[in-house]
C-alpha cells in the first residue's frame, strides 16, 4: 500500500501518478485524507476523554472522605464512558473504511515511465535472429500432437478447456526446461524454495492481489475451515509473505529466492483464435525469482533480474525482445515492469515469458516487512520479482523456432544433458 504521509504531502502528485497508470482515484484519495482527519480527531478525543477519567477518578476517594456529594462526578463518569464506548465505534468504523480504501491503491509508477496503456510501452533492445524458414512452418498445436509430445484433448477431458497433457518426450522436454531453469538460478547464488500450492488470504493482500482481484484466482471451500483459502496464480504470492510481520537484520539483506510451482490462473473471458494451444493455459509450470533488499539497492536488483531472465532466453538461442512497460501496462502492486517477449512465428508476434517487476515498499507496507539498520532504525524492505521462466508460451516458441521440413524438432543445446543427449525430437 502506499505511506499515507506520501498522500498527505503532495496528494495532488499521487493522484496525477495514478492517473499516468489509467486509474482515476482522485475521490478515493480524497476520501482517504478525510478518514485520516477523523481518525487522528477521533484518537485525540479518546485520550482527553480517558485523561479527564483518569483524573476525575484520582478525586472521588478524597471528596468521599470529605463527605462531599459525588452524585454530579459519577454522573460525568457515566458521560465519559458513554463517550468513549461511542468514540471505539467510530473510530473501527473509520479504521475499516480506511483500510479498505488504502487497500485498494494501485502502487504509484516510477517517474520515468510514460503515461498509458500497452501502446506507449517502449521497446528497449531485440537479441538474436528471427527464424526464416524455407518450408511451410507448423503451428506449435499440430507440432506437438504429430511428435507425441502434447496431448491436448485428453487434458480437456480430464480438466476441461485451457488444459493440456504432457506425454512422453514432452514431458520430459518440459522437465528439462525447469531443470535448466533451477540449475542457472543455483549456479547465480539464488535459495530454492517449494512453497505450498494452496495460500490462505493474507498471502493474496500482501501481494497486492486482494481484495481487488480476489475474483481472479481458484478459491477452495473447505467446509471444516472459514479461512479463505486459494489456489496460487504465481509463487510471488507465496514468496512475498515469507517474512511477513518479521524485522530482517540488514546485514542479512539482500535475500535472494527461486521457486518452482504449477500456477493456476481462471484466465476468464474468450482467446483469439491464434492462441490455440498452450499460449494461454488455467494451470502451467513457472520459475519464480524474488528479492527482498534494501530501498537504495532495489535499483541495482531490478537490473540483476531482468539480465537473468535475459540470459535464460538467450541461452535457449531464441530470438527475443525486451520491452520497458508504460505505467498504465504495469500490474497494480508495481512500481515498474519489463517484460521479456519470444516470437512465436505462428503467432506472428511476441508474446511475454517473463515480467520483471519492482514493487519498491507496496508490498512490504501490506505484509509489514521491515528490515532493521545498524544505526537501529527500522525501514521497510523494497520486494522484486521476475519470470525466470513461465514454461507455458517457451514451449511452444521452442517447438515452432526449432522445427524442420520433416516436422522434427531441434534441441536447444542447454537442454541436451537433461534429455539423455538426444539432439532431435522426431515421431517415432
Amino acid at each position: 500500500m502506499l505511506d499515507i504521509k506520501r498522500i498527505k504531502e503532495d496528494p495532488e502528485a499521487v493522484k496525477a501518478g495514478l492517473r499516468a497508470k489509467e486509474v482515476d482515484c482522485d475521490e478515493v484519495v480524497d476520501r482517504i485524507l478525510a478518514l485520516d482527519e477523523q481518525r487522528r480527531s477521533l484518537i485525540a478525543d479518546t485520550e482527553a476523554r480517558k485523561a479527564r477519567q483518569n483524573k476525575v477518578s484520582k478525586e472521588i476517594p478524597a471528596l468521599k472522605k470529605a463527605g462531599k456529594d459525588v452524585s454530579a462526578i459519577f454522573a460525568e463518569m457515566a458521560e465519559l464512558k458513554a463517550g468513549l464506548a461511542e468514540d471505539a465505534q467510530k473510530l473501527d468504523a473509520v479504521l475499516a473504511e480506511y483500510k479498505t480504501l488504502m487497500l485498494s491503491l494501485p502502487n504509484l509508477p516510477d517517474a520515468d515511465l510514460l503515461p498509458g496503456g500497452k501502446e506507449n510501452n517502449e521497446p528497449l533492445r531485440y537479441v538474436g535472429k528471427k527464424p526464416e524458414f524455407d518450408f511451410q512452418p507448423q503451428h506449435h498445436v499440430d507440432l506437438c500432437t504429430g511428435l507425441g509430445l502434447i496431448d491436448y484433448e485428453r487434458g480437456v477431458k480430464l480438466a476441461g478447456a485451457g488444459n493440456w497433457m504432457y506425454t512422453g518426450m514432452g514431458a520430459r522436454l518440459e522437465w528439462a526446461l525447469l531443470n535448466y531453469f533451477i540449475d542457472t538460478h543455483t549456479a547465480d547464488g539464488y535459495d530454492f524454495i517449494l512453497p505450498p500450492h494452496m495460500l490462505e488470504y493474507q498471502c493474496g493482500e500482501t501481494a497486492g492481489q486482494f481484495p481487488k482481484f480476489a475474483d481472479e484466482v481458484y478459491k477452495i471451500a473447505n467446509p471444516t475451515d472459514d479461512r479463505m483459502h486459494y489456489m496460487l496464480p504465481t509463487a510471488e504470492a507465496a514468496l512475498a509473505s515469507v517474512y511477513r510481520d518479521e524485522i530482517l537484520a540488514e546485514a542479512d539483506l539482500p535475500k535472494k529466492f527461486f521457486s518452482y510451482t504449477p500456477c493456476f490462473r481462471r484466465e476468464a473471458g474468450s482467446h483469439r483464435a491464434d492462441e490455440r494451444g498452450m499460449v494461454r493455459g488455467h494451470q502451467f509450470n513457472k520459475v519464480e525469482m524474488f528479492q527482498f533488499t534494501r530501498p537504495e539497492d532495489s535499483d541495482a536488483a531490478f537490473d540483476e533480474l531482468v539480465t537473468k531472465a535475459e540470459k535464460l532466453v538467450e541461452g535457449l538461442g531464441f530470438h527475443f525482445r525486451t520491452v520497458k512497460l508504460a505505467a498504465g501496462d504495469c500490474s497494480a502492486s508495481m512500481a515498474r515492469t519489463y517484460d521479456i517477449e519470444i516470437l512465436i512465428p505462428s503467432m506472428d508476434g511476441y508474446k511475454e515469458v517473463s515480467s520483471v517487476s519492482n514493487a519498491r515498499d507496496y508490498q512490504a507496507r501490506r505484509g509489514n516487512i521491515r528490515f532493521r539498520r545498524a544505526d537501529g532504525k527500522i525501514e521497510f524492505v523494497h520486494t522484486l520479482n521476475g519470470s525466470g521462466l513461465a514454461t507455458s508460451r517457451i514451449f511452444p516458441a521452442l517447438v515452432e523456432q526449432n522445427q524442420r521440413a520433416d516436422g522434427s524438432i531441434i534441441v536447444p543445446q542447454v537442454l541436451r544433458k537433461y534429455l539423455g543427449g538426444i539432439e532431435i525430437i522426431e515421431k517415432k
